[in-house]
Order: structure tokens, then C-alpha cells, then sequence
């Protein structure tokens, strides 16, 4: 094992609290007695996407998930648990669904290529990828078919979401809560609204038949 690798972990998170602490005495102590963000981030595990950096949020700002390809799948209770604890213990109002340009879990669904046990969970996205194969098939250069099949896949995630149990259950008591679905490119930093933002079911079913057969050859508008 690297140990000298491992060490300087401890040296920049000690360096990281000590500036958090010269730049605002407090914020450890507000920190540790509330918890209230407003946003839950649903992206990838990839390690160039930083939730709180890219938005530029601060630690209890941004309530966040995780995992490869930014899905929510109805049998992932991982994923069904963070929501319901987001929406119904914190309140959040925005969820924030943020795909990357680039994805490499979306590039092995997108050539079918086999990885390993990883091919399961990728499953979800070829299933994506069958399914709007005459789209993609439309898309000569393979970069635009990729990025295309991540913006589909963060359209899909927010329609899957919109249909959860937790979501119903907000929406019919009144709970106001948004789906967005994002696309972030690595290459400028930038995140890209796909339009599919909704405050119902309804809503996200009609604005996914509106974006599922926009043009595939105009990317990240």
C-alpha cells in the first residue's frame, strides 16, 4: 500500500479545515447542527463530476447520490431511499438529475461492449439505447450518437423518478418538489438543461414525448 499517498489525504483534509475555519469560524458548528439543502443531485460516479463544485455549493447545501451512469432503476433501493429522505425528511425542493458528456458507463452500453459484473447494471442503459435505436441510428459521427444516448438516458432517469411512490405521494399532498434533467460537458465545465424539468407525472410524461423526438442532431441546446 502507498502510505505516503494515503498520508497526504490527512494533510490536505487538515489543510481544508483549516481554511474553512480561517476564511468563517462558524462553519463547522452550523454545519454540524443542520442539515437543510435544498437540491438533490442524482449523477455520476465518475470522479471528474463533483457535485458541489460544479454548482458551486458549499458541504449541507446539496443533498447527493451517486452511482455509474446517473440511473434510477424502481428495484435500486439505495437510490428510492435517498429520495424518500431527501424529499420527505429534508424537503428538498430541486432533484437535480446530471448526466456528463462522455459518460464511459453510457459508451460500453452504446458499442455493447462487455466489462463484467458491471454489464448488469448497464443493462438499464442498452435497454435505452434498443429502444431509441432508429434515433441513434440517424446520428453518423459515434461522439454526437454518445452524447445523444446521455442526454436520453437523464430524460429516462426523470420520467423514472417522476414514477416513483415517494414522488406520487409528494406531489398528491402538495409537496413542492421539481425534476430537472442536466447534462454536464467535461470539455468547458458547463451544464446543459435538456428541458425536461417537471412538477407532476403528467408534466414529466409530456415533456419526455416533447424532448424524446426533438432533433438528436441538435446536442446540448
Amino acid at each position: 500500500m502507498d502510505c505516503d499517498a494515503i498520508e497526504q489525504l490527512f494533510v490536505n483534509n487538515r489543510q481544508w479545515a483549516a481554511d474553512k475555519l480561517s476564511r468563517d469560524p462558524e462553519f463547522f458548528e452550523r454545519l454540524l447542527n443542520q442539515q437543510t439543502p435544498r437540491y438533490l443531485w442524482i449523477g455520476c460516479s465518475d470522479s471528474r463530476v463533483p457535485a458541489n463544485q460544479i454548482v458551486g455549493l458549499e458541504p449541507g447545501e446539496i443533498f447527493v447520490h451517486r452511482n455509474v451512469a446517473n440511473l434510477v432503476v424502481h428495484t435500486d433501493l439505495n437510490a428510492l431511499s435517498v429520495i424518500h429522505y431527501a424529499v420527505a425528511v429534508l424537503g428538498v425542493r430541486d432533484i437535480l438529475v446530471v448526466g456528463h458528456y462522455g459518460c464511459g458507463g453510457v459508451e460500453t452500453a452504446l458499442r455493447g461492449s462487455r466489462s463484467g459484473l458491471i454489464d448488469n447494471w448497464l443493462r438499464h442503459v442498452e435497454d435505452i439505447r434498443d429502444l431509441h435505436s432508429d434515433q441513434l441510428a440517424t446520428i453518423d459521427r459515434h461522439s454526437a450518437r454518445h452524447d445523444r444516448l446521455c442526454e436520453l438516458n437523464v430524460i429516462h432517469q426523470v420520467l423514472n423518478i417522476s414514477q416513483t411512490s415517494v414522488l406520487r405521494d409528494a406531489w398528491e399532498r402538495g409537496q413542492v418538489v421539481a425534476i430537472h434533467g442536466w447534462c454536464y460537458r467535461l470539455s468547458d465545465g458547463l451544464i446543459h438543461d435538456l428541458g425536461v424539468s417537471a412538477r407532476s407525472h403528467e408534466e414529466a410524461c409530456r415533456q419526455f414525448r416533447k424532448v424524446q423526438a426533438s432533433d438528436p442532431h441538435e446536442l446540448g441546446a
